[in-house]
């Protein structure tokens, strides 16, 4: 079929690249469902094809799938992907990279976080400078991009309208987030917040999943670092920067130079030779 008269949301199991879902992936309809789903899947592969399918936020799904319906006409000839943007990136990470929710013509178009916008190209090319992705730009799902010792997720899964979800949106799509980190806790040494909404995000995380929260909790910086300790003892270090927005990189609030000195800290703080 033309592209242009496919124009999205795809429907799982239909042939989209890296597509984790299938027609039988259950789909959750509410925050209830959502939260039962997340807890009840048996493995990351099953977990990320439930994010990928999630209907649980009325507002979100009705843009998402409208913005994947009209298109922007630069990207009028292109199916868009219109789904949540699932994890993904290594199983077993040593650094997490958790940023706000995908763009609207971005991972809401390509099937991917941070992938197909200036955003993403400007992210992308850091991870590639400080080894922890293969290539320095992400332009589709399936493009051959793979991220080392490293995985991404978002803290709200669909493209909310303005790039602001709500904070039922993103109390509704913690759970995701929750199971997600629980499944990869046990080899993650560094959280990278791109973003002050990613770092508030994580905090009922960690303590859902057992960790020491410090009170009062650390205040979101660029730079900014906190450490806290796991059920088990195990040191985890969060490290704060700023947002990889077209804002802030068109007026210098966030350099290649600054996005770098992140990620070759958390680099060396995971471990990663």
């Amino acid at each position: 079929m033309n592209p242009a008269q496919s124009p999205g949301p795809v429907a799982p199991g239909t042939g989209w690249p890296e597509d984790p879902a299938t027609p039988a992936t259950p789909v959750a309809a509410s925050a209830a469902e959502a939260a039962a789903l997340a807890a009840s899947a048996p493995d990351l592969g099953e977990l990320v094809a439930r994010q990928s399918v999630c209907r649980a936020c009325p507002r979100l799904v009705t843009w998402r799938e409208e913005v994947a319906a009209v298109r922007r006409k630069s990207f009028m000839r292109e199916t868009y992907w219109g789904r949540p943007v699932y994890g993904w990136g290594d199983d077993a990470p040593a650094i997490l990279i958790l940023g706000l929710a995908p763009a609207a013509h971005g991972g809401n178009r390509t099937g991917r976080i941070f992938t197909g916008d200036r955003s993403g190209d400007f992210l992308f090319a850091s991870l590639h400078r400080c080894g922890l992705a293969s290539k320095e730009t992400s332009v589709t799902a399936g493009d051959g991009q793979q991220l080392t010792g490293a995985r991404m997720v978002a803290a709200v899964r669909c493209a909310p309208p303005e790039n602001k979800p709500t904070p039922n949106e993103r109390d509704t799509c913690a759970p995701w987030l929750a199971a997600e980190f629980r499944m990869i806790a046990a080899t993650l040494r560094v959280v990278v917040c791109l973003g002050g909404f990613a770092w508030q995000a994580l905090w009922p995380v960690l303590a859902g999943s057992g960790f020491e929260v410090p009170r009062p909790r650390p205040s979101f910086g660029h730079g900014a670092e906190a450490r806290v300790a796991g059920p088990d003892g195990a040191p985890l270090l969060l490290l704060g920067c700023y947002h990889p927005s077209q804002q802030n990189t068109f007026t210098g609030r966030v350099t290649p130079g600054m996005m770098d000195a992140v990620f070759r800290r958390a680099r060396e703080a995971a471990g990663l030779s």
